[in-house]
């Protein structure tokens, strides 16, 4: 039987991917529900953030928050634990390899609380006043990150920056998967409204003095809007709003030109991390029909370099920094020299997800195609030995099959066998001539 029709079989896919899925059981991989709080340890530093988000709340608690959509904001208080420079390198997640954590190696939580409105908003008078500057960075994370990647990276970030603003992390429900851009980016135009509302309160608090915004990949594009929106209902942007940083921007260069117009002349300081050698902002400009994507910009070519410099945006060429990230798309955290430059811009007044990709998911994302299921499921079928000896592809396979036959194991649409019998399908679908 070709494989085609096998796969197209509805009763086949859950075996299929049921067997490939037990494989993998017994694999050792990056585990989750690292939020569970653990002890201090002496000599570990901590970093204290805010947490403003439109998660839902997560079934374990150790997760805190899931990738799905919340119909209100919420908040939380989380402290991370570091651990000391002796064990770790600048711009490296000490991810724990078993629970719980141990403090004195890895990454590790010693506080994650839900916390209400007017108690987020107290955390953060009281973190405002501990600041030198009176000022406030809020991190708007990418795609393809779970709560816990956020927390983790946004905690590397600041600790490895010397930045001395409050922490604010402003999370999306990113599901976490390579498969679910989509969902992805509509969660970001979800949450727009909410990030703008943070904004609006940072601008009206007369205790902040100085606000800073950091975004990553599809982050970028919830900064933008938000902005863009808060500018056109105030007619402006506050003196206070003093940098915006945008890294690797998945964000279409002639929609940038737009938000950047509407915000006004008097805006931020703007600067742009770009890398022409991003991975994943190569796949994504193929995805948007082949318009450039705003990360990927050679800044020394027209028109870029003369619009660049008539809307006073510095441009940080990361395109020569080498790190860890295969997708060199997570540079400007990852990248020692480039996130000491970040801690050097906002001390002044003047890289940040885990790619988590593997081997196989790059094959998943080839098979899918257009979101194909029968592509998405051989994609799963040829990346399976992968799976097995790539950590990174073990971590997202889970989820890959769950995009296939859903969370129950029932296939999902698109996948159940044709009626042969009736003509109209029997046309369409894979039926013997």
């Amino acid at each position: 039987m070709p494989i085609e029709r096998f796969l197209h079989r509805s009763w086949h896919l859950p075996v299929v991917l049921g067997v490939l899925s037990t494989l993998l059981v017994a694999c050792a991989s990056r585990p989750t529900g690292v939020l569970q709080p653990v002890a201090a340890f002496p000599s570990a530093s901590q970093v204290e953030m805010l947490v403003a988000t439109t998660r839902n709340r997560a079934e374990k608690p150790g997760e805190m928050f899931s990738g799905e959509r919340a119909f209100a904001p919420k908040f939380a208080e989380i402290t991370v634990s570091i651990p000391p420079s002796s064990v770790r390198k600048v711009g490296e997640v000490a991810w724990p390899r078993k629970l719980p954590p141990n403090p004195a190696t890895d990454f590790a939580t010693v506080k994650a609380q839900e916390v209400d409105r007017p108690e987020a908003e107290s955390w953060l008078s009281s973190s405002v006043r501990k600041s030198p500057d009176r000022s406030v960075l809020v991190f708007i994370h990418g795609f393809n990150n779970d709560f816990e990647d956020a927390v983790f990276r946004f905690a590397q970030i600041v600790h490895d920056s010397g930045a001395h603003s409050a922490p604010v992390l402003a999370t999306w429900p990113s599901r976490g998967s390579l498969l679910a851009y989509g969902y992805d980016r509509e969660s970001t135009n979800y949450t727009r409204n909410a990030v703008e509302r943070l904004l609006q309160y940072l601008a009206r608090d007369p205790e902040v003095k100085e606000v800073s915004i950091l975004a990553h990949s599809m982050g970028n594009w919830l900064a933008l809007e938000s902005l863009r929106q808060m500018a056109i209902r105030n007619d402006g942007l506050p003196a206070k709003f003093k940098n915006v940083m945008l890294a690797a921007p998945d964000v279409d260069v002639d929609v940038f030109r737009s938000q950047i117009a509407d915000m006004g002349k008097q805006r931020p300081r703007f600067t742009l991390f770009v890398s022409r050698d991003d991975r994943a902002l190569a796949v994504s400009r193929r995805v948007w029909g082949n318009v450039s994507r705003l990360g990927a910009i050679d800044p020394e070519q027209s028109p870029y370099k003369e619009e660049l410099a008539a809307n006073n945006i510095t441009v940080i060429d990361m395109t020569k920094v080498r790190t860890d990230d295969k997708l060199h798309h997570g540079k400007f955290a990852e990248s020692p020299e480039i996130v000491q430059l970040i801690g050097t811009r906002l001390s002044s007044g003047q890289t940040l997800t885990d790619s988590k990709l593997g081997l196989g998911d790059h094959i998943v994302a080839a098979a899918a195609g257009a979101a194909n299921t029968l592509g998405t499921t051989a994609g799963l079928v040829v990346s399976a030995p992968v799976a097995i000896v790539d950590q990174n592809t073990r971590q997202n396979y889970a989820r890959h099959v769950e995009t296939v036959i859903g969370p129950a194991g029932q296939v999902s649409p698109g996948t159940a066998e044709p009626d042969c019998s009736n003509k109209s399908q029997a046309r369409t679908g894979n039926c013997s001539r």
